[in-house]
C-alpha cells in the first residue's frame, strides 16, 4: 500500500497514512477522465440557446427586386441568411447534451483522478481541519502552512464554519466525500483531504 505523510493545520509532519491500493495505485485511465470531464460539462449545459431561422424571421414576403434586368444579383427574400436582419442558416435550437456514463466507467475514472494526484505528490493528507470561527484568515493561513495555493479541499462531514471560510477564495472549492468528482480533482493543483475524508472514501469507493 502507498504511504503519505499526514500533516498538521501547521504544515507539520505529524505521522504517515496508507492508502487502499484499488482506489489510490490503479492503472491510470485517460480516456475514461476525459469522458467524465466531457459528461460533467455537458450536463451542466442549459441548452437553453434559440435563434431564427429564415422561416421564422418575420416579414420579407415580397422579392425585394424584379429577377432580372436590374443588374444586381437575384433575391427572393430579404430575410434570406445573407441580408443584414435575415434568419441564421442552422439556427441554435434548445436541446438537451447530457449524456449518461456507466457507474463502473465513472468510478474507475475517479479512481484514476485519485491515484494521479497521489503519483503527483499533490494529494495532501491532514490530521483534522476545524476552525472555531468563520475566518477566511484562517483557511489563507491553513493553505499557506500546507505551501498550497489553487486547492480541492476534502473533508468529511459539511463543517460549516470550514465551508465558509474557504467560500470567498477564488482558487479554492470545497466538497464533500459524496461530491468530488473528475473534474475538480483536475482542474485544481492540490487536493487537500482530512484524515477522517480519507477513511470514508476508501469505504464508499472500495
Amino acid at each position: 500500500m502507498a504511504k503519505v505523510a499526514v500533516y498538521n493545520m501547521e504544515g507539520k509532519q505529524v505521522g504517515e497514512v496508507e492508502l487502499n491500493d484499488d482506489i489510490f495505485a490503479v492503472e491510470i485511465n485517460n480516456n475514461l477522465m476525459h469522458m467524465s470531464v466531457v459528461q460533467q460539462l455537458a450536463n451542466s449545459r442549459q441548452g437553453t440557446q434559440s435563434a431564427l431561422t429564415r422561416a421564422e424571421v418575420r416579414g420579407g414576403g415580397r422579392k425585394p427586386w424584379k429577377q432580372k434586368g436590374t443588374g444586381r444579383a437575384r433575391q427572393g427574400s430579404i430575410r434570406s441568411p445573407q441580408w443584414t436582419g435575415g434568419g441564421v442558416v442552422f439556427a441554435p435550437k434548445p436541446r438537451d447534451y447530457s449524456f449518461k456514463l456507466n457507474k463502473k466507467e465513472k468510478r474507475a475514472a475517479l479512481k484514476s483522478a485519485l491515484t494521479a494526484k497521489v503519483n503527483e505528490a499533490k494529494f495532501i493528507v491532514l490530521d483534522k481541519l476545524a476552525f472555531d470561527e468563520v475566518k477566511t484568515k484562517n483557511m489563507v493561513a491553513v493553505l499557506d502552512n500546507l505551501k498550497v495555493g489553487k486547492a480541492l479541499v476534502v473533508i468529511s462531514d459539511n463543517d460549516k464554519n470550514v465551508v465558509l471560510s474557504a467560500r470567498n477564495l477564488p482558487n479554492v472549492k470545497t466538497a464533500s466525500v459524496n461530491t468530488i468528482n473528475v473534474c475538480d480533482l483536475l482542474k485544481y493543483d492540490a487536493c487537500v483531504v482530512t484524515q477522517e475524508a480519507v477513511a470514508s472514501i476508501e469505504e464508499v469507493y472500495a
